[in-house]
């Protein structure tokens, strides 16, 4: 009977543990609204590369002081950098003529370029924008397009203070990113 009880008060222990009440945000980009040629037939996405903080699950931003602070709560829906890759690449895929995957790349024909992202900057910040600031290199081990290294730095006004306006305003810089690669693939 003792061990019984024991055994009840335990499984509700770790049923309280494991229960998470968190809102989950998907990082969902905008649909380009038509698809512009570019100058290659395929796109491979390599990870998108993000610091520490953006990395984590939770979502953070930053408060009057500077410091960055998780939003109670909330959480991303998926982890931050495949979300991310899987966003990009998939606005790429849609906003452009190329067919675009993320790595690895699925098909037996290697993809014309690789799309490497590093993000340096994506905070909610204190002054009400979202800040996504980073570079992109574009490189074509078969001579497809001039390879190239750009930098980007993308605002987006913050609707709210909270974690649905970041995760819009995440998405809106990723088709920002988006259309920014598109433009330097179709020159």
């Amino acid at each position: 009977m003792i061990l019984r009880a024991g055994t009840l008060v335990f499984s509700l222990l770790l049923a309280a543990c494991g229960a998470d009440n968190s809102a989950r945000y998907l990082v969902d980009a905008p649909a380009a609204e038509k698809a512009r040629n570019v100058r290659v037939r395929s796109i491979e996405v390599r990870d998108v590369v993000l610091p520490a903080y953006a990395a984590a699950i939770e979502i953070a931003q930053q408060d009057e002081t500077g410091a960055l602070r998780n939003v109670p709560d909330t959480l991303w829906a998926d982890e931050p950098v495949r979300g991310m890759t899987a966003a990009l690449a998939r606005s790429l895929d849609l906003g452009s003529s190329a067919t675009v995957a993320a790595e690895p790349w699925p098909l037996d024909a290697p993809a014309d370029v690789q799309l490497t992202v590093r993000v340096e900057r994506m905070i909610a910040g204190a002054d009400g924008n979202f800040a996504f600031s980073g570079q992109y290199a574009i490189s074509a081990p078969n001579g497809a397009v001039r390879e190239r290294l750009e930098r980007f730095d993308i605002r987006i006004p913050l609707a709210a203070p909270d974690a649905p306006a970041i995760a819009k305003a995440t998405g809106q810089g990723i088709a920002a990113l988006a259309d920014a690669i598109i433009a330097t693939l179709a020159r």
